[in-house]
């Protein structure tokens, strides 16, 4: 009788500072062949009306951060917990756990055993997430650069801008963490060129994974 399949799926964190691009990498990743868990997505769904974790986050911060439909205003609960490290970190305690097991389903569900598996994490630093991963790579630019394309294509203003970023895991605590960095202070053909070497390289490390030498039997 065959034994049990060895899964080979290899499980990468991906993250970046607010502004860094992050997304666009995400995409990149998934037109080369990844598998995306987008928890930020997630995150959305787990606060949705009628959820338990809308009402976990409503408890905490009160019906203000509301709309008048009964959906969560986002914009008025980022003004709240971006300006209060603590109030921040009530928010993480209920909305992280909630993100983590319905990303945990969505891989279970969609991956083959091979595949490449990319959690699209904005605030995988800061939760100290990086040892779930087999592979963090960090989106990474220049602070300036995350200014410019915060104001400048996101309209925020300069200070709730500089805000978001302080809010975040400094850029020396992300490649702190970093097994692969994308620099992205380059033009898009450039980004494209990039993701593409560091799609062959995960590629390679999950061919790896199956290479690797078994236990001898007993």
């Amino acid at each position: 009788m065959a034994g049990p399949k060895l899964r080979l799926m290899l499980k990468v964190g991906l993250t970046g500072g607010i502004g860094a691009g992050k997304s666009e990498v995400s995409r990149l990743l998934v037109a080369c062949g990844a598998v995306l868990v987008d928890a930020d997505r997630i995150a959305r769904e787990v606060v949705a009306p009628g959820t338990s974790g809308l009402a976990a986050v409503v408890k905490a911060f009160g019906e203000e951060v509301l709309t008048p439909d009964g959906a969560l205003d986002r914009p008025k609960l980022g003004s709240i917990v971006f300006a209060d490290p603590e109030k921040l970190a009530v928010l993480n305690a209920i909305v992280h756990p909630l993100v983590g097991a319905r990303s945990h389903e969505l891989e279970s569900a969609a991956a083959a055993d091979d595949a490449v598996v990319v959690h699209d994490v904005p605030l995988l630093t800061e939760n100290g997430l990086a040892p779930l991963y087999d592979v963090v790579v960090v989106v990474d630019v220049d602070p300036e650069t995350q200014l410019d394309r915060l104001v400048r294509l996101r309209g925020m203003t300069e200070a709730d801008a500089r805000a978001r970023m302080a809010a975040q895991a400094t850029r020396e605590q992300r490649l702190e963490i970093a097994d692969v960095v994308i620099d992205n202070d380059v033009p898009l053909p450039e980004l494209e060129r990039r993701v593409r070497d560091v799609w062959a390289d995960l590629v390679r490390r999950t061919a790896a994974r199956g290479a690797e030498p078994q236990p001898p039997q007993e």
